[in-house]
């Protein structure tokens, strides 16, 4: 499954780098969430063309789980 934006694939490259063991992980962080992924699927993140992608991922348009709470 590819990226869809330029920070997942960031993201999947930073994830990747702490699977190796080229960097550490901080706990918490969407990267060290991301490592726990299988190698495979990561690898196909972390290597998804930047060319035409967004830098950040656009909302859905509609009603999103916020708006459907009642007070």
């Amino acid at each position: 499954m590819p990226s869809v934006s330029r920070k997942q694939r960031k993201t999947a490259g930073m994830a990747r780098a702490i699977q190796k063991g080229e960097m550490k992980a901080k706990p918490g962080t969407p990267s060290a969430e991301m490592a726990k992924m299988k190698p495979s699927a990561l690898r196909d993140f972390a290597k998804t063309k930047e060319k035409g992608l967004p830098e950040k991922k656009g909302k859905k348009k509609g009603k999103d789980k916020m708006s459907l709470k009642t007070d």
